[in-house]
Order: structure tokens, then C-alpha cells, then sequence
């Protein structure tokens, strides 16, 4: 497997606008984390990035929702809203736009986007008849749904004839199959591309991309024909849009130019066929290039189930920060969900990843280097030469020199649980060097100048282990360097930040306090 992110790429990052029929869960938090560690560590490194996310707020659902609240469509949407952005606050999510498909922007690419497909001859005015899955908003052939069932949520389905405008989605059916052939990494994992040209070879039929039965979504703009009824544009295809109106497409100094395509596409693998299927078949039409990769993550369950809210077994985010903090719940989700697999949360795996890698492992490594430098010290770098240390003993700075690139490495490949393993296996060598070097034995016998030298390479070791900690826990880093006195801008950080020798002689430390207090 190759490098996916190039070293000189611009960075676009977006993550599925979540539909506001529901309050934000888990599951749309291991999403948005994934994404915003990306960001960060791309941040980090020096890249122009733009990360995108945001909320899908049209369609019959959310119609019936407010209606049954007394509400308006707005005002059910403006207050589900709100749950996500705070969600996102209190998760550190640094999205660099947060967007509404009610916002007018929005409105006028979708609407100029029909139009210019419709000119183009890509969307036709037509009739459809079929079976229609009011939950998914989607309608399916017999074929998909040979038991009058919808196939994703397994709802009854119901027969619907209407007045419809359609895409033209079986023009570029082949066009999308022929780019997935010839570019490996666009759909990821390899099992969701696989599913998706089984999809493709099992026959396309046009989208129908309009519904007369709804009154909340964007209406289609005038084309210059006589319609019988106003027509409104299928939910589908008005959110899969804001990947082009979260970027100011079709305006003036927009950031169009810069970030165009994205990077990488964020989905669960329940919407792939939108994004690996319709989404490209859209963009074919429009002339614009595709994103250079989609991927399909996993599910997370709990007992055996995915967490559904119908299921009554949906996690909230709160429940878990409130116990274990932010930075500890970011950093399970990224190490023990392998990104493209499902993955299980329990309380118990829980508690084991934080007492064991958090607070053990990590916590402990810094509390203990931050007490003998208090002690031997008083919390200040005093003078040292590398020719104190023989050459076994230096392997900390070797290690901490491989690290850097096997980090890039692994998030260039997506494997954000990978690089967690590689940072903790530095992490557990840097507290076996300290019980092989017995620094208190050194100022027993008053080797002051070797124990400072141990000393510096255990410090560089937390400060480039922690930078590396970072995207996944950037609250918690932040305390770290307080106590390391590092004050550093992670977002426009110095080009040097990750090279060895940051200590130096004079330099003052602060004093041990605990970041992950064991549970």
C-alpha cells in the first residue's frame, strides 16, 4: 500500500452533513474525531487544510418530525442544530466551516447546479412509479427489495407515482466503474470498493432527484417549462452539494481553487453507495475532478448490536467525557476502532485503555520525569554533554527520530490506530530506559552530568511523543507542554518543532500535576 496524502498536497477533509432527525450520538462523534485528527496533524505539519462537516436539514422526515412538535421545519432544525455545534465544541472538534443545507449559499449551488445539469441534458422531467422507504427518503427497484422491505432499514416500503425530474445516473455508470478500476484507492477500504462495483454491475436505473409530496427542501429553480406541481429536490442529491458550497464554489476569491478536490471523504459505510456511486456520477457531469479517496468506515456496536436509536441503544458522547474526559474518549475511538472496521465500545475496554495507556503508560511517564527533574534538579536543564551517554544509551533519540516519519507514514495510509500503537511503543520504551538507566543511582554516585543528559533524552522523548499526541488528544498535550514550560503554536507550529535538541541548558520546567488521574 502507497502513500495516500501526498507531502505537498493542499488538504480537504469533510465528513457526512448528519441528518438532524436525531440528537448526535457515538457514532457521528468517531466520524468527526477521525476527521478532525486528520486536520490537526496535517495542521501540524506545516499543510493548508480545510475541514468540513455540518448538517443535511431538508427532506419528509424532518417535515413530519416538526409537525408532530408543533413546530415549524426551522425551528426543529435550528434547535437540533445547536446540539451538534455544542457537540463538536465540547469534543475540540476545529472544523473550518460548519455547514447548514438551509444556509442560503447552499441554496443558490444547488438550485444553480440542477439548472446547469438540467441545460446540459444530464436531468430530464419524467413520471416514477415504485416502491419508497419514507424513513430513507429513497425509492428502490423490486429487484432491491424483493420483500417489499427497504434494504438499509428494513422499514415496509410503499408504491408512489408522481411527477418526477431524474438524473441521468445510468449515462455514467460506466464512467464511474472505469474510475474505480483504474484508481485503487479511490473507494477504501478494498471491501467497500469491491461492494460498490457489485452494485454498479447489478444494473442503474436514473435518479429520481425531485418530490412533489414534500413542502421542506429546496425548491427546483425555474427552467422555463410548465410544471403541474411545485417540485422540490431530493435530499440526496441537495446534501451531497455542500462538499461544493461549504467551499464558496462559484464565488468570488472562494477557497474553490485551493481545496478542490478533497482529500479524503468521510463516511459511514451505510451511505457509500451516495458517495462512491451518485456523488461521482454528479461530478462527472458537472467536469469537475473527484475526490481523491472515499472511505467507508465501520460500525461501532455495544453488545453484539449496532447502536441505533430505534434500538434504544445509542451511547451520548457527554455520558462518556463526563467520566473519563475529552481526550481520553477521542483516543479510544482512534485506537481501538481500526478505521474501515467495526468496533465494539464497552465501559470495560474503556477503563482498561485509560488506566493502562493513559495513565500508566503516558501520565506516568511524564509525572515521574517532571519529579526526578524537580528533586535532582529543581526543575531546571543544567549543563550536559552527549559524550556522557555510551551509544545503547541514546536509543530513545533514534527512536524518537524513526517515530516522526513512521507517524506520517500511517496517517498518510489512514491508519490513525496504527500511528496510536507506534507513539505508545516509544511511550513503554521511554519508561523502560528510565528503570535501565536507574537515574537515582546516578545521583547517588553524583553523575550529574550523565543523570542530566538521561534527564534531557527522556524529556525530548515526551515532547516529540506528545506532538505526535497531539491531533488525537490536543487538550491534554496542551497540559503536558504547560508542565514541559513548551509554549509552541500547534496550528502554525516552527518547522523545527519536531527535530531533537529543543532542550537546552537554563531552560526552567514546571511542576508535575496529573493529566489522567487513574479511575
Amino acid at each position: 500500500m502507497g502513500l495516500y496524502i501526498s507531502v505537498s498536497d493542499a488538504v480537504y477533509i469533510t465528513t457526512p452533513i448528519y441528518y438532524v432527525n436525531d440528537v448526535p450520538h457515538i457514532g457521528h462523534s468517531y466520524t468527526t474525531i477521525i476527521a478532525d485528527v486528520l486536520a490537526r496533524y496535517y495542521r501540524l505539519m506545516g499543510r493548508k487544510v480545510f475541514f468540513l462537516t455540518g448538517t443535511d436539514e431538508h427532506g419528509q422526515k424532518i417535515e413530519k418530525a416538526a409537525e408532530a412538535k408543533g413546530l415549524s421545519p426551522q425551528e426543529l432544525v435550528d434547535g437540533v442544530v445547536l446540539r451538534y455545534q455544542s457537540m463538536w465544541l465540547d469534543l475540540n472538534i476545529s472544523y473550518d466551516r460548519f455547514i447548514r443545507t438551509t444556509d442560503s449559499d447552499h441554496v443558490s449551488v444547488v438550485q444553480a447546479v440542477f439548472k446547469q445539469l438540467y441545460d446540459k441534458g444530464h436531468i430530464y422531467l419524467g413520471e416514477y412509479e415504485g416502491l419508497y422507504c419514507h424513513h430513507c427518503e429513497a425509492y428502490y427497484t423490486d429487484t432491491q427489495a424483493s420483500e417489499k422491505c427497504c434494504p438499509d432499514c428494513e422499514r415496509e416500503l410503499t408504491v408512489l407515482k408522481e411527477e418526477a425530474f431524474f438524473f441521468r445516473l445510468s449515462t455514467f455508470s460506466s464512467d464511474v466503474k472505469s474510475y474505480i478500476l483504474s484508481h485503487d484507492d479511490f473507494v477504501l477500504p478494498i471491501s467497500r470498493r469491491n461492494e460498490i462495483l457489485s452494485y454498479i454491475d447489478s444494473g442503474l436505473t436514473d435518479l429520481c432527484i425531485s418530490r412533489t409530496t414534500i413542502r421542506w427542501g429546496i425548491e427546483v429553480p425555474d427552467l422555463g417549462i410548465q410544471l403541474s406541481k411545485k417540485h422540490y429536490i431530493y435530499v440526496w442529491f441537495d446534501a451531497l452539494l455542500n462538499y461544493l458550497s461549504g467551499i464558496q464554489f462559484q464565488q468570488e476569491s472562494s477557497s474553490f481553487e485551493r481545496f478542490w478536490p478533497p482529500t479524503i471523504q468521510l463516511i459511514g459505510k451505510d451511505i457509500l453507495k451516495f458517495h462512491a456511486l451518485i456523488w461521482p456520477a454528479m461530478l462527472f457531469a458537472m467536469g469537475l475532478s473527484l475526490p481523491k479517496h472515499v472511505f467507508g468506515h465501520g460500525f461501532i456496536y455495544q453488545g453484539g448490536e449496532k447502536m441505533s436509536k430505534s434500538k434504544g441503544n445509542v451511547l451520548s458522547p457527554s455520558v462518556i467525557v463526563e467520566k473519563y474526559s475529552v481526550d481520553a474518549f477521542r483516543y479510544f475511538l482512534t485506537r481501538e476502532m481500526v478505521l474501515g472496521h467495526d468496533g465494539t465500545y464497552t465501559d470495560e475496554n474503556m477503563l482498561q485503555r485509560y488506566n493502562s495507556d493513559l495513565a500508566n503508560d503516558y501520565g506516568n511517564l511524564l509525572n515521574r520525569t517532571l519529579t526526578m527533574m524537580g528533586k535532582y534538579f529543581d526543575f531546571q536543564i543544567g549543563f550536559f554533554t552527549q559524550s556522557d551517554l555510551e551509544d545503547s544509551e541514546r536509543v530513545l533519540e533514534r527512536e524518537a527520530k524513526i517515530l516522526v516519519g513512521n507517524v506520517e507514514i500511517c496517517m498518510s495510509e489512514f491508519k490513525l490506530s496504527v500511528a496510536l500503537e507506534t507513539i505508545f511503543c516509544v511511550i513503554r520504551q521511554a519508561n523502560k530506559y528510565i528503570e535501565q538507566c536507574a537515574p537515582w543511582a546516578l545521583h547517588k554516585n553524583n553523575q550529574l552530568s550523565k543523570l542530566m543528559a538521561v534527564m534531557v533524552q527522556i524529556l525530548e522523548t515526551l515532547r516529540i511523543v506528545s506532538l505526535c499526541l497531539s491531533p488525537y488528544m490536543p487538550s491534554a498535550v496542551e497540559q503536558v507542554f504547560a508542565q514541559l514550560n513548551i509554549h509552541e503554536d500547534l496550528v502554525n507550529p516552527r518547522p523545527d518543532l519536531f527535530e531533537w535538541g529543543y532542550f537546552k541548558p537554563g531552560m526552567a520546567l514546571g511542576r508535575p500535576e496529573p493529566i489522567f488521574p487513574r479511575k
